[in-house]
Protein backbone atom coordinates (compact mmCIF):
# COMPACT_ATOMS: atom_id res chain seq x y z
CA UNK A 1 0.00 0.00 0.00
CA UNK A 2 0.86 3.22 -0.81
CA UNK A 3 -0.07 6.75 1.17
CA UNK A 4 -0.70 10.03 -0.69
CA UNK A 5 -2.12 13.19 1.52
CA UNK A 6 -3.05 10.72 4.36
CA UNK A 7 -5.16 8.36 2.70
CA UNK A 8 -4.07 4.37 1.59
CA UNK A 9 -4.22 3.44 -2.19
CA UNK A 10 -4.19 -0.53 -2.98
CA UNK A 11 -3.81 -2.18 -6.06
CA UNK A 12 -6.63 -4.67 -6.69
CA UNK A 13 -6.00 -8.10 -7.97
CA UNK A 14 -6.47 -6.86 -11.78
CA UNK A 15 -4.03 -4.42 -11.52
CA UNK A 16 -5.94 -1.34 -11.03
CA UNK A 17 -5.41 1.54 -8.42
CA UNK A 18 -8.26 1.47 -5.88
CA UNK A 19 -9.72 4.27 -4.22
CA UNK A 20 -9.71 4.65 -0.53
CA UNK A 21 -12.81 4.01 1.01
CA UNK A 22 -13.10 7.28 3.17
CA UNK A 23 -16.83 8.14 5.11
CA UNK A 24 -17.45 12.28 3.89
CA UNK A 25 -20.83 13.77 3.72
CA UNK A 26 -22.32 13.79 0.51
CA UNK A 27 -22.73 17.52 -0.75
CA UNK A 28 -26.23 19.06 -0.22
CA UNK A 29 -29.05 18.69 -2.78
CA UNK A 30 -32.26 19.62 -3.95
CA UNK A 31 -33.98 18.10 -1.71
CA UNK A 32 -31.97 20.39 1.62
CA UNK A 33 -32.92 23.46 0.00
CA UNK A 34 -36.20 25.20 -0.07
CA UNK A 35 -37.47 26.50 -3.27
CA UNK A 36 -37.75 29.89 -3.56
CA UNK A 37 -38.33 32.53 -6.06
CA UNK A 38 -35.28 33.43 -6.67
CA UNK A 39 -34.13 30.06 -8.04
CA UNK A 40 -37.24 30.06 -10.31
CA UNK A 41 -36.36 33.20 -11.55
CA UNK A 42 -32.46 32.51 -12.36
CA UNK A 43 -34.09 29.33 -14.18
CA UNK A 44 -36.73 31.32 -15.73
CA UNK A 45 -33.49 33.91 -16.87
CA UNK A 46 -31.37 31.01 -18.55
CA UNK A 47 -34.19 29.46 -20.53
CA UNK A 48 -35.65 32.49 -21.70
CA UNK A 49 -31.88 33.05 -23.21
CA UNK A 50 -31.80 29.67 -24.81
CA UNK A 51 -35.13 30.46 -26.20
CA UNK A 52 -34.25 33.95 -27.84
CA UNK A 53 -31.04 32.21 -28.94
CA UNK A 54 -33.39 29.47 -30.72
CA UNK A 55 -35.69 32.59 -31.76
CA UNK A 56 -32.98 34.45 -33.35
CA UNK A 57 -32.28 30.89 -35.69
CA UNK A 58 -36.03 31.18 -36.50
CA UNK A 59 -35.90 35.21 -37.51
CA UNK A 60 -32.80 33.75 -39.35
CA UNK A 61 -34.54 31.65 -41.27
CA UNK A 62 -38.02 33.71 -42.07
CA UNK A 63 -35.19 36.56 -43.49
CA UNK A 64 -33.01 33.68 -45.90
CA UNK A 65 -36.36 32.27 -46.77
CA UNK A 66 -37.07 35.86 -47.96
CA UNK A 67 -34.31 36.35 -49.71
CA UNK A 68 -34.81 32.67 -51.21
CA UNK A 69 -37.69 33.91 -52.82
CA UNK A 70 -41.83 34.10 -52.77
CA UNK A 71 -42.31 30.67 -52.65
CA UNK A 72 -39.84 29.49 -49.83
CA UNK A 73 -41.15 33.01 -47.68
CA UNK A 74 -44.48 31.58 -48.35
CA UNK A 75 -43.99 28.37 -46.64
CA UNK A 76 -42.19 29.68 -43.83
CA UNK A 77 -45.01 32.58 -43.12
CA UNK A 78 -47.75 29.90 -43.39
CA UNK A 79 -45.70 28.05 -40.56
CA UNK A 80 -45.55 30.90 -38.38
CA UNK A 81 -48.79 31.98 -39.00
CA UNK A 82 -50.08 28.78 -37.94
CA UNK A 83 -51.57 27.92 -34.44
CA UNK A 84 -47.96 26.15 -33.80
CA UNK A 85 -46.11 28.92 -35.15
CA UNK A 86 -48.18 31.70 -32.93
CA UNK A 87 -47.47 30.26 -29.95
CA UNK A 88 -43.86 29.66 -30.50
CA UNK A 89 -43.83 34.04 -31.40
CA UNK A 90 -46.12 34.25 -28.09
CA UNK A 91 -43.29 32.70 -26.11
CA UNK A 92 -40.43 34.29 -27.73
CA UNK A 93 -41.77 37.60 -27.12
CA UNK A 94 -42.19 36.64 -23.44
CA UNK A 95 -38.88 35.75 -23.40
CA UNK A 96 -37.79 38.41 -24.90
CA UNK A 97 -39.62 40.75 -22.65
CA UNK A 98 -38.84 39.00 -19.54
CA UNK A 99 -35.19 38.71 -20.28
CA UNK A 100 -34.58 42.45 -21.38
CA UNK A 101 -36.86 43.10 -17.85
CA UNK A 102 -34.17 40.73 -15.49
CA UNK A 103 -31.47 42.11 -17.45
CA UNK A 104 -32.27 45.67 -16.14
CA UNK A 105 -33.14 44.01 -12.83
CA UNK A 106 -29.59 42.66 -12.65
CA UNK A 107 -27.92 45.77 -13.83
CA UNK A 108 -29.22 47.16 -10.95
CA UNK A 109 -27.49 44.70 -8.95
CA UNK A 110 -24.26 45.24 -10.94
CA UNK A 111 -24.40 49.59 -9.48
CA UNK A 112 -24.86 48.12 -6.09
CA UNK A 113 -29.21 48.46 -5.91
CA UNK A 114 -31.23 46.05 -4.63
CA UNK A 115 -30.04 43.34 -2.90
CA UNK A 116 -32.10 43.33 0.17
CA UNK A 117 -34.22 40.18 0.10
CA UNK A 118 -37.38 41.95 0.17
CA UNK A 119 -36.38 44.27 -2.33
CA UNK A 120 -34.86 41.59 -4.41
CA UNK A 121 -37.83 39.03 -4.11
CA UNK A 122 -40.22 42.14 -5.33
CA UNK A 123 -37.92 43.11 -8.26
CA UNK A 124 -38.36 39.58 -9.30
CA UNK A 125 -42.17 39.56 -8.87
CA UNK A 126 -42.69 42.64 -10.75
CA UNK A 127 -40.08 41.72 -13.36
CA UNK A 128 -42.39 38.44 -14.17
CA UNK A 129 -45.44 40.72 -13.87
CA UNK A 130 -44.26 43.20 -16.04
CA UNK A 131 -43.43 40.98 -18.77
CA UNK A 132 -46.46 39.36 -18.64
CA UNK A 133 -48.45 42.19 -19.15
CA UNK A 134 -45.74 43.71 -21.87
CA UNK A 135 -46.40 40.25 -23.91
CA UNK A 136 -50.36 40.58 -23.61
CA UNK A 137 -50.08 44.64 -24.05
CA UNK A 138 -47.94 44.37 -27.54
CA UNK A 139 -49.80 41.05 -28.59
CA UNK A 140 -53.00 42.70 -28.41
CA UNK A 141 -51.57 45.83 -29.85
CA UNK A 142 -50.37 43.65 -33.30
CA UNK A 143 -53.62 42.15 -33.54
CA UNK A 144 -55.91 45.11 -33.25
Amino acid sequence: MRQAGGAAFGICASGVQEMPEINRPLSPHLSVYKWQVANTLSILHRATGVFLTLGALALVTWIVSAAIGPDSYAGVQAVLAGPLGLLVLFGFSFAFFYHLGNGIRHLFWDAGYGFDKHVARMSGWFTFIAAVLVTLAFWLGVAV
